[in-house]
This record gives structure tokens, sequence and C-alpha cells, in this order.
């Protein structure tokens, strides 16, 4: 299975954006986003792209929109927000190629070198450090990875 990479940013930012277009009415030209916001270009895109690929935005023309599931994010509760994003990051081709990666090894636990290896053979014009990072701090807010400092190694927080 092909992986795609994901954009290097935090869940917060995420969310923000999106608290951003909810008050704005769901909808939002992209480069008065940007300058509203305060955010240079490049990097208020990188947090739409994340959006997008979680589901919580679509972009038409110019313009970014909320969508039903945008909307059900920013109404749920913290639990409730963790879980909706954890349904939405198991879609993603990188996350299910982790998760598969850890339900292959005893303890479902993997040093953090595999898959640094596995992401610079899988995804080599990007950085695999900020992908491991990207990866772990998704997969740590929505409790799917858990993510030993000390053992450096990555697991799967409640095995399914």
């Amino acid at each position: 299975m092909a992986i795609d990479p994901v954009p290097h940013v935090s869940i917060s930012r995420i969310i923000g954006l999106l608290e951003v277009l909810d008050d704005a009415g769901g909808r939002y030209d992209v480069f008065r986003l940007a300058r509203d916001v305060n955010f240079e270009f490049g990097e208020i895109l990188m947090v739409l792209k994340a959006a997008e690929m979680l589901d919580l935005v679509v972009t038409p023309g110019a313009d970014v929109v909320l969508t039903a599931t945008g909307k059900e994010l920013l109404r749920a509760k913290v639990n409730a927000r963790k879980k909706l994003l954890k349904q939405q990051i198991k879609r993603l081709p990188l996350f299910r190629t982790v998760v598969e990666a850890l339900h292959r090894v005893e303890h479902q636990r993997e040093h953090e070198d595999a898959f640094l290896e596995m992401f610079a053979l899988q995804l080599p014009a990007e950085d695999s450090e900020a992908v491991l990072k990207t990866v772990i701090d998704w997969g740590r807010y929505t409790e799917l990875l858990g993510y030993s400092p000390d053992e450096k190694e990555l697991y799967l927080d409640q095995p399914e």
C-alpha cells in the first residue's frame, strides 16, 4: 500500500483552524484566512491539507469549508474529539501502515528506528524524523499510539 505523508502540523493547530472557520460561518476564502489568522501562506496550506486529509474541511476553489465531520468535532467534548480523530487517522494509509506493523511484532511495540527506516524507504522525499514526530503526536493525542521516550518505542495504546 502506498503511503502519503501527513503535513507536520499539530492537532491543536488543526482544531484552531476549525474554530476560526466555525466563527466565520463555516466558510472562508483561503487567502483572506491566511491574512486574518496571521499565518504564512505555506503554513496555512499545511494546516488545511492536514484538516482535509482528516475530512474536517473541503477546499472548493479558493475557499475552505467546514465538513459535517469538522462541525461534529467542534461540538464534541475532549474524549469524543479524540475518538473521532482516532477514527479519521486510522483511515490514513500512513497510520494504517504503522498500526499493521505494530500488530505484526511481539507485544505490539517497536523501536522508532524501524519506522524511520520504513518512512525513508516509502517516503524518500520526506524528512523521516518529522514524519515520525507527527505520527507520534497525532497517535498520542488520539490514544491510537503510545510512545516511550526512554526506550524510543512506539506501541499500540490500547491493543485492539
